[in-house]
């Protein structure tokens, strides 16, 4: 039997989603699969829907795993959630038909970068925001990054550890707002590439302080020069918001198109 389901983490005391081995650091996929395997009384592996680095949060990673043990859905979510650590819990179960896949079978994936401007860091939050200290004005950068939409190269915004084959991606949606001191930027693409989101933020956040006009987003894209970009934004206000699928797969609607 196929299962999916809806995770939510604190990535700040992981090294990312992926198990990396014995010697690597802890990991949520570890996390996660160590919960499962003792709920079927079986070892159980996942495969997500996006791989997040280390300090990067997920509101709603989906996975699949396959197992033979019976368990209803209420069983997988309440049970694995109870064997996991307070910064890691299932939402949702839902069994799937065989062919669903967490990463293949999604059209879109989100992403939120939610950062705090004012002089002083943050006390509060200080785990899921960023922090900049030069006034940002998220109209200028809201309209820069509007350049970015479409499919495009997006080599100037991957990083050098990218295994992707190609730097090719489809952005649907960037949208910059301020909301009293956060300013939040909400992207959507088909995929992203090792460090994109971040990456994006870091020379958006140079155009919302006035050190590049606005027009610098279209010329870097363009470029497809990564030195000549910002710089990668801190991985702390990052958050993996989730995956989109068709609604064939009758998944929860916070991840169906």
């Amino acid at each position: 039997m196929r299962y999916a389901l809806g995770v939510e983490y604190d990535g700040s005391e992981y090294k990312g989603w992926q198990q990396l081995g014995d010697s690597g650091g802890p990991s949520v996929q570890a996390s996660l699969q160590q919960a499962l395997s003792s709920v079927a009384d079986a070892p159980i592996q996942v495969t997500c829907a996006g791989r997040t680095d280390a300090g990067v949060h997920g509101q709603c990673q989906v996975v699949h795993f396959d197992t033979d043990a019976v368990r209803d859905p209420r069983g997988w979510t309440l049970g694995t959630t109870t064997r996991l650590p307070r910064s890691i819990a299932v939402r949702w179960c839902v069994p799937v038909a065989g062919d669903f896949h967490a990463r293949f079978s999604a059209r879109a994936r989100r992403y939120r970068y939610r950062l705090l401007n004012r002089p002083v860091r943050p006390a509060l939050n200080r785990q899921t925001l960023s922090w900049e200290r030069r006034p940002l004005d998220a109209a200028l950068m809201h309209a820069a990054g509007q350049a970015l939409l479409g499919e495009h190269d997006f080599s100037a915004f991957r990083s050098i550890q990218c295994e992707a084959r190609h730097a090719r991606r489809e952005l649907q949606a960037i949208q910059v707002t301020r909301q009293d001191e956060v300013v939040e930027v909400c992207v959507q693409a088909n995929a992203f590439l090792h460090h994109m989101v971040r990456n994006i933020v870091g020379s958006l956040i140079l155009v919302g302080c006035g050190d590049k006009p606005v027009s610098w987003m279209a010329q870097l894209l363009a470029g497809r020069d990564r030195t000549v970009a910002g710089p990668t934004a801190p991985p702390q206000g990052l958050v993996f918001v989730g995956p989109l699928y068709p609604d064939n797969w009758q998944l929860p609607a916070e991840v169906t198109l």
